[in-house]
């Protein structure tokens, strides 16, 4: 037999992605503003966005840091469930929600290595306690969070109360990212005992004593990068930076300087010891000590800006050069306050729906799959990267809220394909992809079952590219390719009602390619009736199987029905009864929809025995060489189709809109 393949489809008229561009802010008006020696012009560097999930400068080295990319993403909302998941030895993405009160007061959370904790939009705490991680933790990410209040009325120097923001003894590969710290006893951030290959950028340091520390050994091993943190109402360390090999801060904003008099220990950035320290564009105000060095340590300072400061700002020695080891953004110093006012601390977009990205985090779809926990409550994105994915893939029902994206310019870049037929494995055991959860939303790929019907003599031919039992499942750009049974969409049982919305999409197929019992909505699609190569029957596009209790089933509407095969040999569709349960009476509209040529003048057709004209087959307002009215061509009324909409369908009992986005 002869089969028109087409497996790699552009979308028709595809959208343009716009990407928002963050600007600069606009130099302030600072008056007479005193400079120091100006830093060389930037250079043009692919820069980490103020957004990216990966880490910059020193945590990017030496194998980067990914934190618990890979392993299962889990939310908490109390102690014992973030205890729990921050000491376990595999991986994990650990989403902070709402405020966490640790009990006893002063609490620190052990955190092992390949972990990310993360907070859940702005509002996420972590209140009367922090964290700390052991000597050998490495691989580790703590981002977006409020880590407050551990401070003791009266103890100012927290000698006996040491309660740290975040600890780490010798720990390597951490990067520390939009935390807000406030009134913590002792240090908020104390990066301790040769720690290395750390970043601390984007963070708001307020209302504390001994802020930020780095060091605490006579060896000169730490590596690290400090940028865009600001630091408010604090005193000393800002940082205090003890024989680091290297220290680079950029793009700080110290303001308010808490002073109560001190003329030593109230500073702004010390580099100690024999410590290598390079600081570029930032901006202090107010600050007493802005910069110094110790004699055995060097410190060189570029392009700063100085706004109300008195004592030290020592320069001396040649350090390193920052760009022999990372490329970064160096923004002017001008527009630091602006920037890290708006840009540090917890942000509503960080912390927001999980994304899973593949291959980069989880090798294969399924593996991201099984990341998700059981009971997901939350939105999990699943990025997949341009690619074939050879591989089959379940979402079973315990998985809900996700979405399958491709991250490619076409759909076409994007496939994942399997071969199975139905004689290993039956029809469900086919399907490539199978979506048993709700709330799937599926963009941007093409899921395909490339089994060759025309190689193989066999009596399960069917081969499905997808089967969704699920409720409220979305499919926008994206291809199903496949012969025969390319796309179920199916409900747990005869009288359980599911609904899937494809638009904007693309399928193709011989025999009953669009079937099942699901309310399915297909609207600005092109469905390709490929040819058997027959000169009378070349196939039927629709088997559906609808519960005779609703009212809804097939709608396929505002689409182009496309075929290579000849002209009247192609049916519309024929009722299917599975198991020949009486009760399931295939209810099909086709509305509004352009017919080709080889569709046939009596399109609808029995099947196993059961009538179509018992069935629910009907036309409205078809048009193209293959629509017609005749007395085998069922037509809709005006007044019926009122009520078959895109709306009247998808409706439910929970007003379920998916196309809301588009009208």
């Amino acid at each position: 037999m002869t089969h028109f393949r087409s497996k790699r489809l552009s979308r028709p008229g595809h959208g343009k992605v716009v990407a928002a561009v963050l600007g600069l802010v606009a130099a302030l008006s600072l008056g007479a503003i005193g400079d120091a020696h100006a830093a060389p012009p930037s250079r043009a560097v692919p820069a980490a966005d103020r957004w990216t999930d990966r880490p910059h400068g020193f945590a990017s080295l030496a194998g980067g840091t990914s934190g618990g990319a890979g392993g299962k993403v889990v939310t908490v909302t109390d102690q014992a469930a973030l205890a729990k998941y921050a000491a376990a030895e595999e991986p994990y993405v650990i989403r902070v929600k709402g405020a966490v009160e640790m009990d006893p007061f002063g609490t620190e959370i052990p955190v092992a290595s390949d972990k990310t904790i993360i907070g859940v939009s702005d509002t996420a705490e972590i209140v009367h306690g922090g964290f700390t991680l052991d000597p050998g933790t490495h691989n580790v990410i703590i981002r977006n969070l409020t880590i407050r209040d551990t401070a003791i009325e009266g103890n100012w120097d927290c000698k006996d109360t040491d309660y740290d923001g975040i600890r780490l003894d010798t720990a390597h590969h951490v990067w520390i990212d939009h935390i807000r710290f406030s009134r913590i006893c002792d240090g908020q951030l104390d990066i301790r005992k040769d720690s290395e290959y750390v970043t601390v950028s984007y963070n708001r340091f307020t209302n504390n004593n001994k802020t930020f520390g780095i060091g605490w050994t006579p060896n000169v091993k730490t590596q690290i990068t400090v940028d865009h943190n600001w630091f408010t109402g604090t005193k000393q360390r800002n940082p205090s930076a003890d024989n680091c090999a290297y220290a680079h801060l950029y793009n700080n904003y110290l303001s308010s300087q808490l002073s109560d008099g001190d003329p030593v220990w109230t500073y702004g950035n010390w580099s100690r010891g024999r410590t290598k320290m390079v600081i570029e564009n930032s901006f202090y105000d107010g600050v007493q000590h802005p910069y110094q060095a110790d004699a055995t340590a060097e410190l060189v300072q570029r392009g700063s800006i100085l706004r109300n400061t008195t004592g030290r700002h020592d320069a001396w020695g040649t350090t390193f050069d920052p760009r022999e080891f990372y490329a970064y953004r160096l923004d002017p110093a001008a527009a630091v306050p602006a920037l890290v006012k708006r840009f540090s601390g917890p942000q509503k977009r960080i912390g927001g729906p999980a994304v899973l990205n593949v291959p980069a985090d989880y090798p294969t779809v399924q593996s991201a799959v099984d990341a998700v926990p059981d009971g997901n409550d939350t939105p999990v994105t699943i990025a997949v990267a341009p690619g074939t994915y050879r591989e089959k893939v379940y979402i079973p029902a315990s998985k809900p809220h996700l979405l399958l994206r491709g991250t490619g310019r076409e759909r076409s870049d994007t496939v994942i394909v399997f071969d199975t037929p139905a004689e290993y494995g039956g029809s469900t055991g086919s399907a490539t992809v199978r979506i048993a959860a709700n709330d799937v939303t599926a963009r941007n790929l093409t899921f395909s079952n490339d089994f060759d019907e025309a190689a193989h003599e066999l009596k399960g031919e069917q081969a499905l590219a997808m089967k969704t039992t699920g409720d409220r499942i979305v499919f926008e750009d994206t291809a199903f390719l496949g012969n025969q049974d390319t796309l179920m969409t199916d409900s747990p049982k005869l009288t359980t009602l599911s609904r899937v919305y494809v638009r904007d999409s693309y399928i193709e197929g011989d025999v009953d390619f669009v079937y099942g019992r699901a309310t399915t909505v297909i609207e600005r699609s092109v469905i390709r009736a490929l040819s058997r190569g027959s000169d009378t029957n070349n196939g039927y596009i629709t088997a559906a199987s609808t519960w005779k209790g609703n009212p809804y089933g097939f709608l396929i509407t505002k689409s182009k029905i496309v075929s290579d095969a000849p002209a009247g040999t192609f049916h519309l569709g024929r009722p299917w009864h599975p198991g020949g349960e009486p009760d399931a009476i295939a209810q099909v509209l086709i509305r509004d929809t352009q017919l080709p040529a080889a569709v046939k003048s009596s399109p609808w057709t029995d099947m196993s025995g059961f009538s179509w004209k018992d069935a629910r087959f009907t036309e409205y307002r078809n048009h193209g060489a293959g629509a017609g009215v005749t007395a085998d061509r069922p037509q809709m009324s005006d007044a019926t189709a009122r009520t078959h909409t895109v709306a009247h369908y998808l409706k439910g009992t929970d007003d379920w809109a998916p196309y809301a986005r588009h009208h």
